[in-house]
């Protein structure tokens, strides 16, 4: 019927079709780049924003306050001499002589307070001195038998106890001033304090005067064997 065949086909619009991907992938890109873009820039302003914070704990337990020490004073500075002093008996014996006492003329001269030294420096027995600036420390001579607590004792508990106290002109501790400041056992702190309460001293001096003093006395629980 028919001698020609007419053939329908549809042209396709292959630059259209490249056009529309390309703007397709161009568009996608731009909204992957602005997520990544807007993520940073989100990370960056939360971390400016972020404030270093500290835990501060509170010690709700009542804090100790510190023991007050005796007053220590510096020695006055006034002039002072010695008086010689004639024995009222005539000695039969020739008494003993230091060689290494010295005699220094100007603490003779009578001027200025009397019991001091040329040098000006006249301790005051109502002053409280440390130990480290004293010309004699004070010496145990005597004291009673230190009582070791039985329980310690059988536990074979030992150990060194650290009494501070103040040793007066007469070679004895003052009472008051008697505390335990370092101890490995409690048990041990009331007969090391009974000790140093009994115990006798050798005062300490300046200048050949007895001066009151400021000791850490240690005291050595030890079991013999």
């Amino acid at each position: 019927m028919f001698d020609h065949l007419i053939e329908s086909s549809r042209k396709t619009n292959k630059k259209g079709a490249f056009g529309l991907g390309f703007v397709s992938l161009v568009g996608h890109s731009v909204i992957v780049l602005a997520a990544v873009v807007a993520t940073l820039t989100a990370g960056e302003k939360k971390d400016e924003g972020t404030i270093d914070t500290a835990m501060v704990f509170l010690n709700q337990e009542e804090q100790k306050k510190p023991e007050e020490q005796p007053p220590i004073v510096d020695v006055p500075q006034l002039k002072g001499f010695q008086t010689v002093v004639a024995p009222m008996d005539i000695p039969t014996n020739i008494p003993p002589i230091n060689l290494q006492e010295h005699f220094d003329p100007k603490d003779y001269t009578g001027t200025g307070v009397e019991g001091g030294i040329g040098t000006g420096i006249v301790p005051d027995a109502g002053q409280v001195f440390m130990e480290s600036v004293v010309e004699e420390r004070p010496e145990v001579l005597s004291g009673p038998a230190l009582n070791y607590p039985d329980l310690l004792r059988q536990a074979g508990v030992q150990g060194r106890v650290l009494v501070q106290a103040i040793i007066d002109t007469s070679g004895r501790a003052e009472p008051p001033s008697v505390k335990v400041i370092q101890s490995p056992n409690p048990g041990f702190d009331q007969p090391a304090k009974n000790y140093v309460l009994r115990a006798l001293f050798r005062p300490a001096r300046v200048h050949g005067r007895a001066v009151r003093v400021l000791v850490n006395l240690p005291i050595d629980f030890k079991i013999k064997r």
